[in-house]
């Protein structure tokens, strides 16, 4: 899966549970440029916290 495909999944799941960017930030003690890096599937997180974010908004990210 693409950074753009998992930004796209966080930025659904984001807006289903009716949050502004700035909102999850503070939920999930990151920045909201992260969060913006993130739905746009650019910058360059860490996998740390793009877990945080996802798991913040209920995204489940699963390896096979």
């Amino acid at each position: 899966m693409t950074a753009a495909l998992l930004g796209a999944a966080v930025r659904r799941a984001r807006r289903d549970s009716r949050l502004t960017q700035a909102e999850l930030a503070d939920l999930a003690q990151t920045s909201e440029r992260t969060i913006r890096d993130i739905e746009k599937g650019t910058g360059s997180t860490g996998l740390g916290v793009f877990l945080r974010v996802a798991a913040t908004v209920g995204v489940e990210i699963t390896a096979t």
